[in-house]
């Protein structure tokens, strides 16, 4: 059963879990695929190094990371270079064959660079800025991926994606995820965050479909909107189910496959 598993920023605040890294290692290797994030650690190279960074807002309310050249050079080096690395080593240790890429690498995730990107400023109004380094995911290839996964290797992906100028691109990597989950004909995709999965009025809810879920998206906070975005591209692409669920428990990837969460499907 192949499946692709993404936790961010919200998941490794604190270092790589380590009950995470346990549960993925009980995993095939040949049949399973780690997508990673890491906003907050990005977040803190940035400011050591004397950059400050920098978010827009979506006319549809969804936050963003704006990256200009310099933070796209921090951006890089943090995913690619510290927070993919730790990840690799961590389950080195574990004994599973794994191989650190990142999304531009052999070209698996291309994206167009957005020229112009409209925002909403603190006072409601709508603006076009420069839209830096950012991309939209315009193509997945699964040629990388499946040689990994064929020779027993499993992938950990970085996103960042190869732009259609041939320049580093920053993309969101759930829907990153969601886009090679979508290539790969995935089973499962396990979106992992710091909540137990979508909230309504502190409860979890269990189950949605295609058409409940894209209803949610401008309705729940920043973070869980782009989960659940990214799990209607997932469903839309082929993949049969998508789970949003807790990352810092106990056996969080085994709890994910047997629905403990919010499970989002077709019908």
């Amino acid at each position: 059963m192949l499946t692709v598993i993404k936790f961010g920023g919200s998941i490794l605040a604190h270092g790589v879990p380590d009950s995470l890294i346990a549960d993925i290692a009980k995993l095939n290797p040949r049949e399973t695929v780690v997508v990673h994030g890491g906003g907050p650690e990005v977040n803190e190279l940035s400011r050591r190094l004397g950059v400050e960074p920098r978010f827009v807002v979506s006319p549809d309310g969804i936050r963003s990371r704006y990256t200009d050249s310099e933070s796209m050079e921090i951006f890089v080096m943090a995913m690619k270079g510290k927070i993919n690395s730790e990840i690799v080593i961590k389950l080195l240790a574990t004994g599973v064959k794994v191989a650190g890429i990142a999304g531009m690498d052999a070209g698996t995730i291309v994206a167009q660079r957005k020229k112009k990107l409209l925002t909403v400023n603190d006072k409601g109004r709508k603006m076009v800025i420069e839209g830096g380094y950012t991309g939209t995911i315009q193509d997945v290839s699964g040629v990388l991926l499946q040689t990994m996964l064929s020779s027993g290797i499993m992938p950990v992906v970085s996103p960042i994606a190869l732009g259609t100028e041939f320049e580093a691109l920053n993309i969101d990597g759930d829907r990153a995820a969601a886009g090679i989950a979508g290539k790969l004909g995935t089973v499962v995709l396990i979106l992992l965050t710091n909540v137990d999965g979508l909230l309504r009025n502190g409860s979890v809810v269990p189950h949605l479909n295609l058409e409940e879920a894209q209803a949610e998206i401008k309705k729940v906070g920043n973070g869980m909107d782009k989960k659940i975005l990214a799990a209607t591209e997932a469903i839309k692409a082929g993949v049969d189910r998508v789970v949003i669920a807790n990352g810092l428990v106990d056996d969080p990837v085994t709890r994910a496959l047997n629905n403990v969460g919010t499970v989002i499907t077709r019908d």
